[in-house]
């Protein structure tokens, strides 16, 4: 089965044939313990990176342009992580400076809008991720492979249309499914569109973890702990992202 993710499909591919080539090998497996531990010093890099750039940097003009090009530079990342299966914890900590830089200064533009927003978006992020780690646990909801394809096909749409809708708004100046800035009119469309993504970030964990139980379970090197923390964050982020941009459209 695989997973939504592109990240940990990349996971999946590669490493399985590496584990079978160093079957024969003293190779430490990978532990579960081990992609949690990335996992939250990932988030611990995140979260600090966004607290100092919410403070340091300053509402300048040139802000834009910075924050645009950081966003690049986190797309590349999460691209060329993904598509070459990298396990080394460099580029991987340094997406994590750049989506932090990103979550601060976005989420102190939502703040000074809506005091609290980022604080219940936090708390709705991490409170998704345990409940469905909670649900897989107890095995109220497995990954099977009808449940993969509602999944990845939802996100693929999303993301097609994510792009679609960027284009429209650069050349007609009219926000469609999605609404970029922080105050104004929001239609209906938006609120639906915000909603279906929430729900499929949601169950997107439910694949990740299975596959990284599978991934544990097929002895693979511990290095590959890393592409799965790797691949959680970026889930969280998005998560995050969807549900700030929802708490914004309730509160206008």
């Amino acid at each position: 089965m695989r997973s939504n993710n592109p990240v940990l499909n990349r996971l999946d591919e590669t490493g399985r044939v590496e584990a079978r080539v160093l079957g024969s090998r003293d190779v430490e497996p990978m532990t579960v313990d081990d992609v949690v531990v990335r996992t939250v010093g990932l988030l611990v890099v995140t979260g600090a990176t966004a607290a100092v750039s919410w403070v340091v940097i300053p509402d300048v003009a040139w802000l834009g342009a910075a924050l645009a090009g950081s966003a690049l530079a986190s797309i590349a990342l999460v691209l060329v992580i993904s598509l070459r299966g990298i396990t080394n914890p460099v580029p991987i900590v340094g997406y994590a400076l750049l989506q932090g830089l990103l979550l601060g200064v976005a989420s102190r533009a939502f703040e000074q809008v809506y005091p609290g927003i980022v604080v219940q978006a936090v708390a709705g992020t991490f409170g998704v991720f345990l409940g469905m780690a909670a649900l897989y646990r107890a095995r109220v909801i497995r990954a099977t492979p009808r449940l993969a394809r509602l999944v990845i096909g939802t996100l693929l749409g999303i993301a097609v249309l994510s792009v679609v809708n960027l284009v429209s708004y650069l050349i007609s100046g009219r926000p469609g499914l999605e609404v970029y800035s922080v105050s104004g009119e929001v239609g209906w469309l938006p609120y639906a569109f915000s909603v279906v993504a929430i729900i499929a970030g949601a169950f997107s964990f439910i694949l990740d973890f299975d596959l990284v139980e599978r991934s544990v379970r097929d002895g693979r090197p511990r290095r590959y702990a890393w592409l799965s923390a790797f691949g959680l964050l970026t889930g969280l982020v998005f998560l995050y992202w969807q549900l700030l941009r929802l708490l914004s459209y309730l509160r206008r």
